[in-house]
């Protein structure tokens, strides 16, 4: 009895060179998944466990989301995510600044996963980091119309009013910000200066929101 003939345009080993590997993949995961099932040991790399650090802000840039901390222990440099910021209620952070974190090893080195607490930085002009808000005065949500960290000062917007809030960097810098972006919505608690209205307080929008 002769063999069936080939499908015109076909190989029949490669059929089966492609059902065989198939098969393979299959059992490959079926054993995959009967060890995860079981408790067994799976080929995954488990994360490491976190760990308290202690270091000093190197640099932050709001517009890429990210920034890095030289630890005081040494070592290679923790990556700083706007993320584990914003989770403390803060949008940014001032260089120099003195911050304990929780690190973790990522895929592509140490990583902040949680900031736990900051204090002032190394220049001595600076005031202390996240100052409490005045009861005196309400918490006023505006948008930064523009700011300006070479000159060291910038405007914003309360909504619902046309005049400008003058905001300065010393300001910014006491209250955890190395500056604002443009259209950025923010919290203000405000007085009114010799050349007008001015912030004495900033606070991140979602922090504002919860004091109302």
């Amino acid at each position: 009895m002769s063999a069936p003939a080939a499908t015109p345009g076909t190989d029949p080993l490669a059929n089966i060179t492609l059902l065989t590997i198939c098969k393979i993949i299959q059992k490959y995961v079926n054993i995959r998944y009967a060890d995860a099932k079981s408790g067994g040991a799976v080929m995954t790399e488990q994360p490491e466990e976190s760990r308290r650090a202690r270091g000093r802000v190197k640099w932050f840039d709001r517009s890429r989301g990210y920034g890095f901390i030289v630890l005081e222990e040494g070592g290679p440099d923790v990556l700083l995510h706007a993320n584990a910021l914003r989770a403390a209620g803060l949008a940014c952070v001032s260089e120099n600044t003195e911050i304990d974190v929780l690190v973790q090893q990522g895929l592509r080195g140490l990583q902040a996963v949680e900031v736990l607490a900051l204090a002032p930085g190394a220049d001595p002009a600076a005031a202390p980091v996240a100052v409490p808000l005045r009861e005196d005065l309400p918490l006023e949500p505006a948008r930064v119309k523009w700011f300006d960290k070479a000159r060291g000062f910038g405007f914003c917007n309360v909504f619902g009013c046309p005049h400008d809030i003058f905001v300065h960097a010393e300001v910014l810098r006491r209250c955890g910000f190395s500056e604002l972006l443009a259209g950025e919505a923010v919290a203000l608690q405000i007085v009114e200066g010799e050349r007008g209205r001015m912030a004495v307080i900033v606070v991140p929008w979602d922090r504002g929101a919860q004091q109302q």
